[in-house]
């Protein structure tokens, strides 16, 4: 009996394997929405307007009810084949990645649910100027300390590199890993980290197809500068200076924490009108820049270009200040800013590319005309919030003390 009741379970359970084997196959085929065997209408009255690199082009759709999308299919310059699709819901697509100002060849294809192909329709773009040749022309490397500063107008917003190069001991050219990678309008950056003797640079744009400009050559030779020591630095408070938060004191822009809550120096947003904060860097020094490394507040996670990060403000030094805060000729503005989000999104919007470039801190140069100072004075205008209040989560200053 019980070897009875042991065949019919053994059978069952083969039966039970077979059957979930066939709806796991079932499962794992891979294939159109839908079997309709006839191909699409062609993709008819194509208008061709040609922009910077590429074409818009907008067409009429086929009448086929199972219509899914259309697609465009190109040779880039370079010889590889691009393709770019664009849902039914509408009759316009955008061809990009040309870097010449030739004609070419788009075949657009109607593609219905049964993954079936249009014959083609083939019309002819021609591009305007690539944007990245635009860059290159406004590109100027010139002298910075410790590094070379590269700007350049990117009035397009185009996502881009500024690829910075330097032969190596074989001759070779390498690219600096801290080359720069924006979609901004304004580029203006520093790349550090170098001997202070010349260097031969070569400098190209590139774009994400890899389409590349010609190549900039210059020699710089950089200007020398350190790091001063945060543990010279302390509060010198002047008797104009803004009211700052109970615990978020001068002292917290030097204790290292760059990211979190309480390391943060906060002025009283009570208080109206633009705001003033002053500390001594504890010696007399031919500075350069300093580095301000905003508080992002806890709003959507976390969100810098937000509250009291400072957006229009001026610092200012002095050897020896006159003692009652007036920002007198005792004083010299090393420079006035105006901070930008990389991405142009409005307030309380920001990418990713926004919040590493605040995270990794705002390197703000100095005139290099300035006198040696001892004492830095900040004077916030308006933060990214309208009012003259401002959190600072940390700063470095830096400089040539033996200069």
């Amino acid at each position: 009996m019980n070897n009875k009741i042991f065949k019919t379970s053994s059978r069952i359970y083969t039966v039970l394997c077979i059957f979930l084997a066939l709806v796991s196959c079932r499962e794992d085929e891979v294939g159109p929405l839908e079997n309709n065997p006839n191909t699409p209408g062609k993709i008819e009255n194509v208008n061709i307007l040609n922009i910077a690199g590429g074409a818009e082009l907008t067409y009429t759709l086929p009448s086929d009810q199972d219509l899914l999308y259309v697609k465009a299919v190109y040779t880039l310059s370079s010889g590889k084949v691009a393709e770019v699709k664009s849902s039914y819901y509408q009759n316009k697509l955008v061809i990009e990645g040309f870097a010449d100002m030739d004609e070419h060849d788009v075949k657009l294809y109607a593609v219905n649910r049964s993954e079936k192909v249009s014959e083609p329709t083939t019309v002819t773009i021609q591009p305007l100027e690539s944007p990245i040749w635009e860059v290159f022309r406004t590109l100027e490397a010139t002298t910075a300390f410790g590094g070379v500063r590269l700007t350049a107008k990117n009035e397009l917003r185009t996502d881009l590199s500024l690829l910075l190069m330097e032969k190596d001991e074989y001759g070779d050219w390498i690219t600096n890993i801290n080359s720069i990678y924006t979609s901004t309008d304004s580029i203006n950056k520093t790349i550090r980290g170098f001997e202070i003797e010349e260097h031969n640079f070569a400098i190209t744009v590139r774009d994400r197809w890899l389409n590349t400009t010609d190549t900039l050559f210059t020699s710089i030779t950089p200007y020398p500068e350190v790091a001063l020591p945060k543990s010279k630095y302390k509060p010198f408070v002047l008797p104009n200076d803004t009211k700052t938060h109970a615990t978020a004191v001068l002292s917290r822009m030097w204790d290292g924490e760059t990211f979190n809550w309480p390391g943060v120096f906060l002025t009283d947003g009570s208080v109206p009108g633009q705001h003033l904060a002053t500390f001594d860097i504890g010696e007399l020094t031919q500075l350069s820049r300093i580095v301000i490394w905003d508080y992002p507040e806890y709003y959507n996670d976390r969100s810098y270009y937000y509250i009291g990060n400072l957006k229009e403000f001026e610092i200012w030094g002095s050897a020896n200040p006159n003692p009652d805060g007036s920002l007198d000729n005792t004083w010299y503005r090393l420079g006035s800013y105006n901070a930008v989000k990389p991405s142009g999104l409005p307030f309380g919007e920001q990418t990713g590319e926004d919040f590493e470039t605040a995270r990794a801190g705002f390197s703000w140069e100095f005139d290099v005309a300035a006198p040696k100072v001892r004492y830095l004075r900040i004077k916030s205008i308006k933060n990214w919030g309208g009012i003259g209040s401002m959190s600072i989560a940390e700063v470095q200053v830096y400089g040539a003390p033996n200069e």
